[in-house]
């Protein structure tokens, strides 16, 4: 068993400052970061308990969004009145992404924090260069079925599990943080996750010691909101593709969309191209040109080659929800 120290933390500025100590950990619902303890892939020498901050309140916005604690439980936020009538895709998100236990202990940030559930990331006999920087990368050659087709590099092809980010993403969210000086930050969710390049064990644009606060939602975009997850098993299983869309129609036609997807990347995966070629497009029809947008550059890795094909279909099921609940 590994020595570590616990601490509760009284308060933001508390939390901050003790935890840009190297080693430390932030930990609320632990529902990852206690499994990842277990296996020794993390091994912090000061765990900072955060559940006594006041951080755990879904306010409305002057500009008439809503601002989401960093301790609001998952549970809480699926069922909150507000979410299910006006961010729907969040809500059905959430519900798709753990079981009931696990929600109401899992946090808002800790949900974005969460760590890649890679099996050889789980695996430390396998070399991965999340976990070991410079060991290598066993799932470029191993059974890679999870792993990501899309923003991967030589160094990793893991994927980002959130179900939450992914709706998160369709719907422009920002993080607020705190640093460890005292300063605060708005982080557009597009921005918060990094691509792992050269230095896959650096997951998000986080500095040591900062917090997030809350996570705060814009007013919903017109349209119809749907989310697909295509998983192994119906229950409670990570996705191997989702999808986060939103999408106004006209008649037959898409007058605008907007989709996320999940399983595809480090990190929600959209793209603004994708995006705008939803614009005149039969409701009904392939949506190739979006499919194309959204997956330029994708390259499968042999057991996840499936993933290109999938994602067009889900696509295609996504809108095919839009027009049944239209």
């Amino acid at each position: 068993m590994r020595v570590f120290d616990y601490r509760r933390v009284q308060n933001e500025a508390d939390a901050s400052r003790q935890g840009v100590q190297a080693g430390s950990r932030f930990i609320a619902g632990g529902t990852n970061l206690l499994d990842l303890m277990k296996l020794e892939i993390e091994t912090p020498s000061q765990v900072l308990d955060i559940n006594r901050l006041q951080l755990d309140q879904i306010s409305a916005t002057e500009g008439g969004g809503l601002r989401i604690g960093t301790l609001v439980r998952n549970s809480t936020l699926a069922a909150d009145p507000r979410v299910r009538e006006r961010y729907p895709v969040l809500s059905r998100a959430l519900l798709a992404g753990a079981s009931a236990q696990l929600r109401n202990k899992a946090t808002t940030g800790g949900n974005l924090l969460q760590r890649t559930r890679c099996s050889y990331f789980y695996n430390t006999a396998m070399p991965c260069n999340k976990r070991q920087p410079g060991s290598g990368c066993a799932a470029l050659g191993g059974f890679n079925r999870m792993n990501a087709v899309l923003g991967a590099s030589d160094q990793c092809i893991a994927v980002h599990p959130s179900d939450m980010a992914v709706a998160m993403r369709v719907l422009d969210a920002t993080v607020e943080t705190r640093e460890a000086t005292g300063r605060t930050r708005r982080i557009p969710i597009a921005d918060f996750h990094r691509l792992p390049g050269d230095t896959p064990q650096i997951e998000t644009v986080l500095q040591p010691g900062e917090l997030i606060t809350a996570v705060t939602l814009p007013p919903p975009p017109p349209g119809i909101q749907v989310y697909r997850k295509v998983r192994d098993r119906a229950s409670y299983a990570f996705a191997l593709v989702s999808m986060a869309a939103i999408v106004e129609l006209d008649g037959t036609r898409i007058r605008s969309g907007r989709a996320a997807f999940g399983g595809l990347a480090h990190k929600p995966w959209r793209v603004a191209a994708a995006d705008q070629a939803f614009a005149g497009q039969a409701a009904d029809g392939d949506l190739a040109a979006v499919g194309d947008a959204l997956l330029a550059g994708a390259r499968g890795y042999g057991h996840n080659d499936f993933k290109l094909e999938l994602t067009r279909r889900i696509l295609r099921a996504g809108v095919a929800d839009a027009r049944q609940q239209a």
